[in-house]
């Protein structure tokens, strides 16, 4: 029962996308508070970074049609039409198990593996922007990808809804020793969410919650990140903002 169970948690994380209705609060997407100077808006800044361990099964299904998910995304290049997703979404887990927010530069595509940067330039103004992406999606005949409002605000698509792009992956994760720092777990889902975004702040690594229903337990872990000096430093990060002492582990486990 527990190999079942854990399964089932798995396969609800990998299907995360802007096409699920049943576990978000509004039934239907809804524009952000606009972006009042676009100029401000930067580029996804590219890193080398590990590959999710969320959100990268090797296929998965989603609305009767099954997909594979790319085992490297060096050298993709993609044409086809771009759309975005708005407040909905926003706060709540993305495919990797990040937490979506429209004012970051993010996106999602179906079968990409997670976190890829990608270059997206709109066909017919040649503008483009640099995204990261975390999550799946769009789950809609003809689009590619689904962009962070905040992405679609600078490709000036936001207000028309979807675009003709092309995209090119510029930078893919990279496989190696990697570590997760558990930082706490707490019974409070509202405290460990709070903690999550705090977290999120002052490193630069993914922060998830991982939650046990037996135990009513929150993990709150940062990663994946590069094991040696990578993790050392969040390790300094976390001693610097007075948090309890983190669980370094080897692998990521629910």
């Amino acid at each position: 029962m527990k190999i079942k169970l854990g399964l089932i948690i798995l396969i609800s994380l990998f299907v995360i996308s802007a096409c699920t209705t049943s576990r978000y609060q509004h039934s239907q997407d809804f524009i952000p508070n606009p972006v009042l100077d676009p100029s401000t808006l930067k580029d996804a800044e590219v890193k080398l970074e590990p590959l999710s361990s969320m959100g990268n099964p090797k296929k998965y299904t989603v609305l009767g049609k099954e997909y594979n998910v790319m085992s490297q995304g060096a050298g993709f290049k993609q044409e086809g039409f771009a759309s975005w997703y708005g407040m909905k979404f926003h706060g709540h887990a993305t495919s990797n198990g990040e937490i979506y927010d429209v004012y970051q530069m993010t996106a999602a595509h179906k079968t990409l593996p997670l976190p890829s940067y990608v270059r997206v330039t709109r066909k017919d103004t040649q503008q483009s922007v640099i995204v990261r992406v975390n999550d799946r999606g769009p789950f809609h005949e003809g689009r590619i990808i689904d962009l962070s409002y905040a992405a679609a605000t600078k490709l000036g698509i936001n207000k028309l809804g979807t675009a003709a792009v092309s995209i090119e992956v510029i930078s893919a994760p990279v496989k190696g020793p990697e570590k997760w720092v558990q930082v706490t777990a707490l019974s409070n889902e509202q405290a460990a969410k709070s903690l999550q975004k705090k977290l999120q702040a002052m490193q630069q690594w993914p922060v998830i919650i991982t939650s046990n229903a037996k135990h009513s337990l929150h993990k709150v872990r940062i990663g994946p990140v590069p094991a040696g000096q990578a993790t050392e430093k969040v390790i300094v990060i976390l001693q610097q903002n007075q948090l309890p002492t983190p669980l370094v582990l080897a692998a990521h486990q629910l």
